[in-house]
């Protein structure tokens, strides 16, 4: 519905209730005249009047954007100058309309009456204007928000899949002139990553097992350059294909071990992927063979590194932890804990 159409079946609704509250209680004490509709008749149209100059002066002075503590003085302030206005009205309108019906009343009773209820209705009034603008713009924040957030991890998928192909490549670059036939085989794994990876582009998350396909294929394809010195082990918990990851994060991070790992190391070493499951939580611990030494690993491999940390954050939030550090003398731990999404 459209928000100044909204605003106007509130305003007269509103203070139409109000109106009709008032005859009825008019009906049921002194019983019910024609007459009597004159005087919460013209009470309602000035306190619509009243309320949407109110409004007009609110937006005018972008009230709507100030914070709680600069926002609720004014206001007060301004309850208890509409409050005293309307009070005022209300008091003559019932004097000259209907005299006998405040004859026994002090001027200041009456006045103080009227102000009490006004001050509550006012209170209210404002109470809905303020929190109906604080939820939209609170959830018109959650959207934009949501909508950067999109575009961040867009931008870093298009950024990982050039960067994984890229690799990719090279590594069979150095197969073509070697082994001509090995070649063709690499060629082959990466033509099923590649077909893997591009049906899941459009995803944020994917299921593990679908991610760990990918790993796999991509493990195999490394295995025919490095031959036996690259080994592969993986101890999965039957339940982590229940939790989604993000596309290519485990790929990357095994990807991560062997470039700044295992090739360095003459004799080759070892990739291990295990995960187990503690609760609503997938625990994913990736080990290869070689040492972190004081950030190099960090500084030559943090663009996977650091595009699987963002992802995590944008995509988990505080839900997640992402960690790097030395095992032990022979191996290299990356550890990423993701919660369960619901």
């Amino acid at each position: 519905m459209n928000k100044t159409r909204l605003y106007w079946i509130c305003q007269i609704g509103g203070w139409s209730i109000w109106t009709f509250f008032n005859l009825g209680i008019k009906a049921i004490t002194d019983g019910f005249d024609g007459k009597d509709l004159v005087g919460p008749v013209l009470v309602s149209i000035f306190s619509i009047y009243s309320t949407h100059i109110y409004r007009n002066f609110v937006v005018k002075r972008n009230w709507l954007r100030l914070k709680m503590p600069n926002l609720i003085p004014r206001v007060l302030f301004m309850i208890a100058a509409l409050s005293l206005l309307n009070a005022f009205f209300v008091v003559l309108i019932y004097y000259f309309i209907d005299p006998l019906s405040s004859q026994g009343i002090s001027f200041f009773a009456q006045f103080l009456f009227q102000f009490a209820a006004f001050s509550i209705l006012y209170l209210f009034w404002n109470l809905i204007y303020f929190l109906y603008h604080y939820f939209e713009n609170y959830s018109t924040t959650l959207k934009f928000e949501a909508t950067i957030n999109e575009i961040k991890l867009n931008k870093l998928k298009s950024q990982l899949n050039p960067h994984f192909i890229f690799n990719a490549l090279n590594s069979i670059r150095a197969l073509v002139d070697e082994d001509p036939k090995k070649s063709k085989i690499a060629i082959t794994q990466l033509s099923n990553i590649l077909r893997n990876s591009l049906m899941m582009d459009e995803r944020r998350l994917i299921k593990f097992n679908e991610e760990m396909q990918i790993v796999k294929d991509y493990l195999d394809l490394e295995s025919i350059r490095f031959e036996e010195r690259l080994r592969t082990e993986f101890d999965i918990h039957p339940d982590s294909n229940n939790f989604e990851v993000p596309p290519l994060m485990i790929q990357t991070l095994v990807e991560n071990g062997i470039k700044h790992g295992i090739s360095n190391l003459v004799e080759g070493g070892l990739i291990k992927v295990n995960t187990y499951v503690d609760g609503a939580k997938l625990n994913i611990q990736i080990r290869n063979s070689g040492q972190y030494l004081n950030g190099v690993l960090m500084k030559h491999g943090g663009y996977g590194i650091e595009n699987t940390r963002q992802r995590l954050k944008l995509l988990f939030g505080d839900d997640t932890s992402f960690s790097i550090l030395n095992e032990n003398e022979d191996f290299v731990l990356t550890d990423v804990v993701i919660p369960k999404i619901t």
